[in-house]
């Protein structure tokens, strides 16, 4: 096999990926105007069907552009050596090959996020924003941005320094060291990304005492769970989409109530809401997922080690110098495929877990205050009542509404 074989190859994974999504898309949206279930018959009114009908229609045709340009310039970048461009302009800069894959990765990074930032700009602020969505101001989408480039540049180039480093030192071998390091980073956001990353964007603030806070209390303690942290997060700063989500071990442990869901639901619901996130850490969900996680990346990172030394894989990207940095991207692109496959497995996993915690929800608290809660979060944020079933297999990482709300009544 050449540079050109790969070269083909990885046009023809970027361009087979592209027409699949296409057809899973052009299926669902075939399915927006089907009947609704009789479960979900009480979602929505007539006003507010005709609007969620809209917001789907929008988002698909917007969905269809803004992919069929990204897959534009992709093609475009490849076929005209975009790359070695890239790999060029760091190279007239240094000779390290530490800073030449930081200032490599740095330049697309920038450049990809200036050339999406006007498409993100036009879903907040026209297709949000006509919806009743949205309520980001343009300052703070700004320092947003700002903040996500900011944190991207530390977090990400410090350690793809590292893996770098690991690799001139030890070559075939660094796959070992990455895998430690990425496993000791991963643990440590699981346990403080509440307390270290969320502060940066959002404010999150106790939840005052009171009958939720009894009730939700009164029911931790009827399971014998330790829940001491119950956070509530000004979602409301952004949009008018409401959640709730589990995170930390240990002395750490809190659950995050967005402002919207606070504000949405009554009493009851919130409280089912909250025992299926008790129900994820009881089922240990999160720690699963947490050990997946870590050995696929580790699976990953050692057959990148297999592969990474062959010059053919920067080749195959238009790079005349072989370098760690250009045959990352090139694996990357070629991994995708066995990428998606395992994304698969885990969205198999998930929705899985997603029943067991309703299921731990009604058998620990009630089944129909999370019924009516569910059908109001869908009503609010104008979700898709009728997906196709092959959209839901490749791309939901929850069941459906539907699926939901018939598995906790059968």
């Amino acid at each position: 096999m050449n540079s050109d074989m790969l070269f083909y190859i990885i046009i023809g994974i970027i361009v087979v990926n592209f027409i699949k999504d296409k057809i899973l898309d052009a299926l669902n949206a075939k399915h927006f105007n089907d009947e609704i279930p009789e479960e979900l018959a009480d979602v929505f009114d007539k006003e507010a069907y005709d609007k969620a009908q809209a917001y789907k229609k929008t988002n698909y045709r917007f969905g269809v552009w803004s992919s069929l340009f990204s897959i534009l310039l992709t093609l475009g970048f490849l076929v005209f050596n975009g790359f070695e461009f890239v790999d060029n302009l760091a190279r007239s800069y240094s000779d390290n090959a530490i800073v030449i894959a930081l200032l490599f990765f740095g330049i697309i990074m920038i450049a990809s996020d200036i050339i999406s930032t006007p498409f993100a700009y036009y879903r907040t602020f026209v297709i949000e924003e006509k919806f009743g969505f949205n309520k980001t101001t343009k300052k703070t989408f700004v320092f947003d941005k700002l903040k996500g480039l900011i944190m991207m540049a530390i977090i990400g180039g410090g350690i793809l320094a590292l893996i770098v480093w690991f690799y001139n030192l030890t070559k075939s071998q660094f796959w070992l060291y990455a895998w430690v390091l990425v496993t000791a980073f991963t643990i440590f956001m699981n346990m403080f990304y509440a307390r270290l990353i969320v502060p940066l964007f959002n404010k999150q603030t106790p939840l005052e005492d009171g009958a939720l806070r009894d009730k939700i209390s009164e029911y931790a303690t009827s399971v014998g769970f330790s829940l001491k942290k119950i956070f509530v997060i000004d979602g409301s700063k952004r949009s008018t989409k409401a959640n709730a989500y589990f995170s930390g071990f240990g002395s750490e442990k809190r659950v995050t109530l967005f402002d919207t869901l606070v504000n949405d639901l009554e009493e009851d619901e919130i409280v089912s809401v909250l025992a299926h996130e008790v129900g994820h850490y009881k089922r240990h969900h999160i720690l699963y997922n947490l050990i997946a996680s870590i050995i696929l990346t580790g699976l990953t990172l050692y057959i990148l080690s297999i592969f990474i030394s062959n010059p053919l894989l920067s080749n195959a990207i238009g790079v005349e110098i072989p370098s760690f940095h250009a045959g990352l991207v090139a694996f990357g692109l070629l991994y995708s495929p066995i990428s998606e496959a395992t994304g698969l497995i885990m969205n198999y996993f998930s929705r899985k877990f997603e029943y067991e915690a309703d299921d731990y929800a009604k058998n620990t608290y009630k089944a129909e205050p999370l019924i009516s809660s569910l059908k109001k979060l869908s009503k609010n944020s104008l979700s898709n009542l009728t997906p196709h079933p092959a959209y839901v297999f490749m791309h939901y990482s929850h069941p459906t509404l539907l699926q939901r709300i018939q598995n906790m009544r059968k």
